[in-house]
């Protein structure tokens, strides 16, 4: 029992500590901690609860942290992964307040900021790849992709609020899906009065 309490202080005060750059940048973290490397979840699992967390309000990092620790041991759970996951880098923020000029203009804060967001742009890249490989195996390759062209366009040019765009598209994967389980089941009950057929 305590074990639990134990990996998830230390999953989410990882996060928390080197999610740099905010929620988008410590989903990966998160992603590592609950499916990789502690398996208290599936990957699919998780992608379903990150697109329920995005159309929901308030920081999606501190949402997924909650929801883990929720799920691992109710509300002591939530409260033991939320306070893991905020309280290290607050307490590094009202440390170091007092220091925030000096580093403003510090040549190496600059440099370290630079050198770090290459990396975080590969992990989100090397994430939305994986997802991508989902989404291909479930939609298919077309309509996975024209899924995608769509969600783009009304991101950049309509400039589509993110949760609306999340929760069209959660309808439309609940009817897609339905579709084509009666398909599905359709196509076999023909195949199998042609094979009835044949005997």
């Amino acid at each position: 029992m305590l074990k639990t309490y134990a990996e998830l202080s230390l999953a989410m005060f990882r996060t928390g500590i080197l999610g740099y750059g905010g929620g988008p940048s410590t989903v990966p973290l998160i992603r590592h901690e609950a499916v990789s490397r502690y398996r208290w979840m599936a990957d699919e699992e998780f992608g379903e609860v990150l697109a329920i967390a995005n159309t929901l309000p308030g920081p999606i990092a501190t949402k997924l942290a909650a929801y883990l620790g929720y799920r691992l041991k109710g509300t002591l759970g939530a409260l033991v992964g939320l306070l893991a996951h905020i309280l290290p880098t607050a307490v590094a923020m009202i440390a170091l307040v007092s220091f925030i000029d000096v580093f403003s203009s510090s040549r190496i804060i600059h440099g370290m900021i630079e050198a770090v967001v290459p990396v975080v742009a590969v992990m989100l890249g090397q994430m939305c790849y994986e997802f991508g490989e989902k989404a291909v195996k479930g939609l298919g390759k077309y309509m996975a992709l024209a899924c995608g062209v769509i969600a783009f366009v009304l991101l950049e040019w309509v400039q589509l609020h993110p949760a609306i765009l999340i929760a069209i598209a959660l309808a439309y994967g609940s009817v897609h899906f339905i579709v084509m389980g009666k398909l599905k089941e359709t196509r076999k009950r023909k195949e199998e009065r042609r094979h009835g057929d044949m005997d």
